[in-house]
């Protein structure tokens, strides 16, 4: 997955609470045997409604998703993830996240960030007219005006985003370790090498 470092741009003022996965992207949607193509459908029933924020062309590609409280709870689908990444979300900052969301955001690549309503509803402010800047390195969101919030972030997971890693990278970092462990047990157990039973080794 793409590395998450610093991630600057227009961020959209959504501010709903208690936003679930079907919400970020309905059942319909879930027949899909790709990820490419979910940010269509991402929040459909918003977008239905006239003058709603995702289809205002102010924040057309914007990377960072402004919410409300208990954002991704409801169902464990990992779509709402793939729906937004392929909306071009890349951080989603509310006042809490579904544990369930936060992991699948993480596994996909996208920041979630934790951050009292008060300084919600200011960078919502900030959201209408100008941009938003999240750094994980310094784990601050900051605004052209001088705003500066700091939030928590799981070391193990910002080493994951920073880098880039998801779970078959992290495998692939003890790629030494694991060659060296299957060369020795193939020395000293060489008879699990041989996938030919006792049955299929005799003749007809």
């Amino acid at each position: 997955m793409d590395p998450v470092t610093s991630v600057e741009g227009r961020a959209i003022p959504f501010g709903a609470k208690n936003v679930d996965t079907d919400i970020i992207i309905p059942a319909a949607w879930l027949k899909t045997i790709t990820r490419e193509g979910l940010g269509e459908g991402a929040f459909e029933t918003i977008r239905a409604q006239k003058g709603n924020v995702f289809d205002d062309p102010e924040y057309a590609g914007a990377p960072i998703l402004i919410a409300g409280d208990n954002f991704g709870c409801g169902s464990s689908r990992e779509h709402a993830a793939w729906a937004l990444l392929d909306m071009g979300v890349k951080v989603v900052i509310a006042p809490s996240f579904s544990d369930i969301f936060a992991g699948n955001a993480f596994k996909n690549g996208i920041l979630t960030v934790a951050l009292p309503q008060e300084q919600i509803n200011r960078l919502m402010d900030v959201a209408e007219s100008d941009p938003v800047t999240v750094d994980l390195e310094t784990q601050t969101v900051t605004t052209p005006f001088q705003d500066r919030f700091t939030f928590e972030v799981d070391p193990f997971r910002k080493r994951c985003l920073s880098e880039g890693l998801d779970e078959v990278g992290l495998t692939l970092e003890r790629d030494a370790a694991i060659t060296d462990y299957e060369q020795r047990a193939a020395a000293d157990m060489p008879w699990l090498a041989n996938s030919t039973t006792p049955s299929e080794g005799k003749a007809a």
